[in-house]
């Protein structure tokens, strides 16, 4: 079994993956916010300590920036973790383990194209739209790392240029910047949006830490809110121009999108089409597939997973 580790600004997750890619047993715990560096270590090592019996290995999904194969994270929406060295302290706790550390859209990626929607694909871009936007990218069947490990990170894309919203990473205009969860629900309430009542049993993902989230919003562009749907048509036509951008760039053959955002079907993909079809001109660019990626909230852990069991398709440092 691999102890599979994923981070983000609004939950951590934790859980066993067998070699198949199966998720065996998994914790959750929501990130502490505008929290320190040990208050997040330390609800981390509380979540993954209970499940450390009998692991062959650690792999760990990360919020970027980072350096890689180094492990030091610095996570745009955990601001308590600068240069943090996730990967030295999990070493530690882990002594005579591999651990291996990435940027988690970029296990999201791994997963999709290991056991998700994106089996077959040589050339595809896994995305992920939720606290961040960020993907992994996949050529002629191997995850490609860049010089930093940051290669794939589309959330930085610029699609609003003139005026565009201010990033977290100083810019303006970056995909991340209107379409994250975060961004949008809040552009959504200043037109006026109003939530509505999440379905039984998807409370907690609809509100995380008293926060609404996109994962709401998508819940009411869903049923026809009209605010809710101008907000998802917003997301998906800045999604469309930057997919078409890559797709360009990189000659994929699919895209897939994973994360809260995801869940809203045709009011989100439908604007990323129409987008995608306007600014994708190139003739070998008009092959690509968008879809929803398969693997739902489990994708992070399996992608973790996959950086120790897929051979070297997703991780080719010679460190572990």
């Amino acid at each position: 079994m691999i102890l599979a580790i994923d981070v983000g600004g609004t939950k951590m997750a934790a859980g066993l993956v067998a070699h198949d890619g199966t998720v065996t047993t998994s914790r959750r715990a929501a990130t502490p916010q505008n929290a320190g560096a040990e208050t997040l270590w330390n609800t981390l090592t509380a979540l993954i300590d209970p499940l450390a019996a009998g692991a062959e290995g650690v792999g760990v999904g990360c919020g970027g920036p980072m350096t890689w194969p180094d492990g030091e994270v610095s996570p745009l929406n955990m601001p308590g973790w600068r240069g943090f060295p996730l990967r030295a302290r999990l070493a530690r706790r882990f002594p005579g383990l591999p651990v291996r550390l990435h940027n988690d859209a970029i296990c999201l990626a791994a997963a999709e194209h290991w056991r998700g929607a994106g089996q077959g694909s040589a050339d595809m871009l896994g995305m992920v739209v939720s606290t961040g936007v960020g993907g992994g990218l996949i050529l002629d069947g191997r995850l490609v790392n860049g010089g930093t490990g940051n290669a794939g990170h589309i959330g930085h894309v610029v699609v609003e240029p003139d005026g565009g919203p201010l990033c977290g990473c100083g810019g303006h205009g970056c995909l991340e910047a209107v379409a994250r969860g975060p961004a949008l629900t809040t552009w959504a309430l200043s037109q006026g949006w109003t939530p509505g009542t999440p379905r039984e049993g998807d409370e907690e993902s609809y509100r995380e830490d008293r926060v609404v989230t996109g994962r709401a919003l998508a819940a009411d562009a869903a049923a026809g809110d009209p605010v809710a749907l101008r907000a998802m048509r917003r997301a998906g036509r800045a999604l469309g121009i930057a997919i078409a951008s890559a797709t360009h760039l990189c000659d994929l053959d699919l895209v897939t999108i994973g994360g809260g955002l995801s869940q809203a079907g045709e009011p989100l993909f439908g604007p990323l089409e129409e987008a995608l079809r306007e600014h994708a001109r190139m003739g070998f660019a008009r092959r690509l597939k968008v879809m929803p990626a398969a693997l739902g909230q489990e994708a992070g852990l399996i992608g973790a997973a996959a950086l120790l069991l897929a051979g070297d398709a997703y991780w080719t440092s010679t460190r572990d």
